[in-house]
């Protein structure tokens, strides 16, 4: 070959395994190359060189991705591929390689994220790839860690992001209607995605030029909401497909939640069950795009979580009905930064239940049992790729499916889809118990090795350390300084505030520049009318859009309320004979991301505004009238959460519990690495920085309502967003994510604009830990571990495998100092509230001790071989509490 002979020739030394070139130029007689020029000539020569080994490299790396009726193609091989999203803007990128290694030691083959339009293009053709928005940065991450990438460009991404994902620049282009076949809106969205694959290529990152991306997404969900845009959504999809081909990128393009998909777009499943889907064609795989892993939280909503019993459930149904492509959404959810965060009323907190938790941290045992699913999913590999599966009944609710080759590779998924009772079948001439909602994996159609139902991870808990941000007397270890603070003025304080008659749809009148829009109305109260009875007060009626609303009258606040689509309040009010002032506040939480025309969702005061006597006679229509409008607040054009300012005032006493104040302090970071939050316990309502960088809006006094939450969520049968809830009748959010990668040692700046009013010197700060218990129960029924399971070993006789108890402290520093709790039996209880039951080993807790107390790690095998016979004909189960320190 041609580059082996010009290797040679200039004295490189190239080995190659997978493609990956070692090259090293051997400079001989140096003494002798004095001249410059020469060593110019030997420059150039060396740079073309190195091209030419760089396109050799380039060329043998490139992979053909295709697709058939069974998988992706990669290189002429079937792939069963195991996805998790992770959204590169909701971390930082000093988090991205911890997340991506946790995701892969968790046995994700790719990383999905959506590519969001409004972060990379906040101006129109103003670009910004940088920090949290640094796409490149995460896929060559990705693809040192040696999984794929599958990127979702959209540009429509939906994601409880800010509009969508859309720049709100976009709705002001003429003439433009969103996702239909309107020409200004497929020219911006051609520009936007154009420029995105562009930028790809340049860096080499789609497989076909040997990178991580195997596959690409346009458009999102159109499906769910196309039939809004009647005849025009069938011809806009097709364009859609037919812009992105168009674009060349080597590699699949597929269309979630498009059942008209045209080919060769791969149409997708999303969804908390996906196992019923059917492609559009025989010739395109069975994928699931997004397998929800729990849910998002809203401000004024309790948290939402689902059983991870119930997810592997899903998974294993998937691939048992022949998927061989699944993603979940989230595995790390992170944080809506920044006004990211949509809606609208989407809290700061995007942690999603997710498998690593908005902290970075493993979500246990969710993160744990799922690893075990796709150790066991793979261990299936081989057969699931090489042929559809045959699905059998075994029974009412009970269900077989076998995948068989000619090569003599057998899996087989077991499945039990009732909801009550559990079950033993027979297959195979075996019998095998099978819990209510549940599947089991026979990767040789013989011996279990997973049951999405038997968790064999241990419970870890997490907690948080708090430390008050109060001045403590002049301690030199006091965490806060003094606050200072400034007044925000009520009402119009800005040169460019305007005029106009009539009431102002906010976004219109924002373009989201800011959360806030102040309505100024003046009007003058004559002494002798209804208004102004004594004894009584008028009362103020307003209608808003949402989401929040104050009404200010004659410089303070009269009342306030929020909503999320809409606002209606009736404010008793005190006016004065003369002048008087009504300023109304605005602020919106989030931008609509999601619906038909979502768009064109308004905010703000769209009227009716009017002022009625106390005494049901007079009413005045104020809609109609000369309203004055600013938009935003004084201190955000001062620059106040990152600029420096001498309005600061630092003079006692703090004014607290009042509406429109920025206050700041400055704080030592916490000591350690572990994550880092605020307690906003203590504030009202608002938006923090730190460092200058926004954390997000704060909201501790939005109360999630006190019905739909259990102490327990039975994972067994179809779950849904409201299915299993906790924390009703507490702040939907109080913790806020501050990244450490944002905080120095000392010296840290935290500025709050309180828009509410709140105290805060309650504010104080938290690091998030894994704590130092863990829980685990394993029965006799459970299946050994999978990781028992070797390519060796599928076919041998497992028959003396027994289930293990396996304990490991989540900080390599630590190791189990004590067992709070053991027994062999029949014990009952949760963690934390253990208690024995009527069958009992007596060597219990010692056996457990003497395995496990010095070690960071331990392993139990749960049989009476080890502990003894304590009552026969019951199935048995070992339950440990143990600490770690």
């Amino acid at each position: 070959m041609q580059y082996h002979k010009a290797v040679k020739q200039h004295g490189l030394t190239l080995s190659s395994r997978r493609f990956v070139f070692i090259y090293r130029f051997q400079e001989r007689n140096q003494s002798h190359r004095s001249n410059l020029e020469e060593k110019m000539v030997q420059g150039r020569k060396m740079k073309m060189i190195l091209l030419l080994i760089l396109q050799i490299v380039m060329a043998a790396t490139a992979a053909n991705v295709t697709y058939d009726h069974r998988a992706l193609v990669i290189d002429g091989k079937r792939k069963v591929l195991i996805s998790g999203s992770i959204h590169y803007p909701r971390s930082t990128p000093e988090m991205w390689p911890d997340l991506i290694q946790k995701s892969k030691d968790g046995g994700l083959d790719v990383i999905e994220t959506y590519v969001f339009w409004s972060g990379h293009e906040p101006e129109k053709n103003k670009y910004y790839f940088e920090g949290r928005y640094d796409l490149v940065k995460f896929v060559k991450l990705v693809e040192e860690a040696g999984l794929y990438v599958h990127l979702r460009i959209g540009p429509y991404v939906c994601a409880e992001w800010n509009y969508g994902g859309f720049p709100v620049w976009l709705h002001f282009v003429p003439g433009i209607k969103f996702r239909t076949d309107n020409e200004p809106f497929k020219e911006e969205m051609q520009r936007f995605t154009t420029k995105i694959v562009d930028l790809m290529k340049q860096e080499k990152l789609y497989a076909s030029q040997g990178g991580p991306i195997i596959l690409s997404q346009i458009e999102n969900e159109y499906g769910n909401i196309d039939s809004a845009y009647g005849a025009a959504a069938k011809s806009y999809i097709k364009w859609s497909a037919s812009m992105a081909l168009s674009l060349d990128t080597g590699v699949p393009w597929n269309m979630c939640q498009q059942a008209d998909a045209p080919d060769p777009m791969i149409n997708t499943c999303n969804g908390f069950y996906c196992d019923q889907f059917t492609p559009n064609s025989n010739n395109k795989p069975k994928m699931w795009t997004e397998n929800w892993s729990g849910w998002f939280l809203g401000f004024g909503d309790p948290s939402p979580y689902r059983p991870v019993q119930d997810l592997a459930f899903a998974v294993a149904r998937f691939y048992q009905r022949g998927g061989t492509f699944q993603n979940y959404y989230m595995y790390h959810g992170g944080t809506n930064f920044d006004r990211t965060s949509g809606g609208p009323l989407i809290s700061t907190s995007y942690d999603y239940d997710a498998p690593i938790d908005e902290y970075g941290l493993l979500r246990q045992p969710k993160w744990g049992h799922l690893r075990d699913l796709h150790k066991a999913i793979k261990l299936c590999e081989d057969a699931l790729i090489a042929t559809d599966p045959t699905i059998t009944s075994l029974g009412s609710n009970l269900e077989a499916a076998v995948y068989k080759t000619s090569s003599g590779s057998c899996a087989a998924f077991l499945a039990n889809v009732g909801t009550k009772s559990d079950a033993t079948v027979t297959f195979n001439g075996k019998s095998y118990h099978l819990p209510a909602w549940s599947v089991s994996i026979l990767p040789d159609c013989k011996n279990v090795a997973f049951n999405t139902a038997k968790i064999n991870s241990a419970t870890e808990s997490t907690a948080f350390t708090r430390q008050s941000l109060k001045p403590d007397g002049g301690s030199s270890a006091e965490l806060g300084s003094q606050w200072s603070y400034i007044k925000e003025p009520t009402g119009i304080s800005k040169s460019d505030a305007f005029l106009k008659p009539g009431l102002l749809e906010q976004i219109n009148t924002t373009a989201d520049k800011s959360d806030y829009l102040w309505y100024s109305l003046r009007m003058d109260i004559k002494g002798d009318e209804t208004f102004l009875d004594e004894g009584s007060k008028a009362v103020l009626h307003i209608e808003s859009l949402g989401q929040v609303v104050y009404a200010f009258i004659n410089g303070k606040l009269a009342g306030s309320g929020h909503g999320k689509q809409k606002i209606s309040l009736d404010i008793p009010i005190n006016l004065v004979a003369g002048k008087n002032t009504i300023d109304l506040l605005s602020v919106t939480v989030g931008l609509a991301n999601y619906g038909a025309f979502f768009d064109l969702v308004g905010a703000g005061i769209t009227g009716p505004v009017t002022l009625k006597s106390a005494k049901g006679g007079s009413s005045i229509d104020l809609a109609s009238q000369q309203w004055t409008y600013q938009v935003g607040l004084k201190g955000e054009d001062s620059g106040l959460a990152t600029v420096e300012s001498s309005e600061w005032v630092s003079k006692s006493p703090l004014p607290t519990k009042q509406p429109l104040i920025w206050y700041k302090t400055t704080f030592d970071a916490p000591s350690g690495s572990e994550p880092v939050a605020i307690d906003f316990t203590g504030t009202g309502k608002g938006i923090a920085w730190v460092n200058g960088q926004s954390i997000g809006r704060y909201w501790p006094t939005s109360i999630a309502g006190n019905g739909g939450c259990t102490d327990s969520c039975d994972y067994r049968g179809s779950y849904r967003a409201n299915k299993c809830l906790k924390n009703c009748g507490k702040p939907s959010q109080t913790l806020y994510h501050v990244p450490r990668s944002w905080l120095k040692p000392s010296g840290n700046t935290l500025v709050l604009f309180e828009e509410m009013g709140g105290d805060p010197t309650q504010i104080s700060f938290g690091t998030k830990q894994t704590g130092s218990n863990l829980c685990l129960t394993v029965s006799q029924s459970h299946p050994p571990p999978v990781d028992t399971w070797t390519s060796d070993s599928k076919i041998s006789n497992r028959t003396r495998t027994m289930p293990v108890l396996t304990l490991q402290c989540p900080v390599s520093t630590q190791v189990i100092s004590s067992i709070k709790f053991a027994s062999f039996g029949t014990p009952k209880g949760t963690c934390g509230s253990f208690t024995s039951g009527s069958c009992n080993s007596s060597r219990s807790l010692s056996l457990v001790q003497k395995a496990c107390i010095g070690s960071r790690s331990c392993n139990i095998e749960v049989s009476t071989r080890v502990f003894g016979e304590p009552c026969r004909g019951v199935v048995k189960s070992l339950a440990v509490e143990a600490s770690c320190s």
